[in-house]
């Protein structure tokens, strides 16, 4: 669902995906291998919201803003399901933990990881590779290469996502009962302890 809004129209990278369940308006911006997914309100009604190349937006987000304010979300940030991004940046390659808020004048540096349900309040700023967590959130520790080439793996399953969409998501009846060949899905994503233990293994 795609509104214009004072003459404003969203314009969308045609390899990006938006789900017809989701709801985009006015002054927004979205790059290539975007993934937005249902139930998202990206609504850029009181001022632009760009969201770069291969970024995500996942299940139920919102990003919004006060009037007069522009957001960015840099290439490649990571937004999980159900979180709030309300007039803050976030920086490339960043991975924002689901339910979580982001407010105001905010600014998540690039790589940075802000865990699960954290609350970040207005106008702070997280440096760049900073592990974020808790109500109000604080920084823990410095992200690990080990722990942001994992989140790198991960997004990059969302950038190849809209394509993916775009190439076989359908709406369909149900089926009634369980087909005796029904297909199995890839076992292709490693969770964060699984992924150090691949790691480390002498066989890579």
């Amino acid at each position: 669902m795609i509104y214009s809004f004072k003459n404003h129209i969203p314009v969308i990278h045609e390899s990006s995906f938006v789900h017809p369940l989701a709801a985009v308006t006015g002054n927004v911006i979205i790059g290539k291998d975007c993934y937005i997914g249902p139930g998202c309100a990206i609504r850029g009604d009181w001022g632009e919201i760009i969201l770069e190349d291969g970024v995500n937006v996942q299940e139920n987000c919102t990003v919004h803003m006060f009037p007069g304010k522009s957001i960015v979300l840099k290439a490649g940030a990571h937004v999980g399901h159900g979180a709030i991004i309300h007039g803050a940046n976030l920086g490339r390659n960043c991975l924002i933990g689901m339910n979580s808020v982001i407010m105001d004048d905010a600014e998540i540096g690039d790589e940075s990881i802000v865990g699960a349900m954290a609350f970040v309040k207005g106008e702070t700023k997280i440096p760049a590779r900073s592990l974020v967590v808790g109500n109000p959130a604080k920084i823990i520790k410095e992200v690990s290469d080990e722990m942001i080439s994992w989140k790198t793996a991960g997004t990059k399953l969302y950038q190849q996502l809209p394509a993916d969409c775009h190439e076989s998501l359908r709406e369909v009846e149900p089926l009634r009962e369980i087909p005796k060949n029904r297909p199995k899905q890839e076992d292709f994503y490693k969770t964060l302890n699984t992924f150090l233990r691949r790691q480390e293994s002498p066989d890579n």
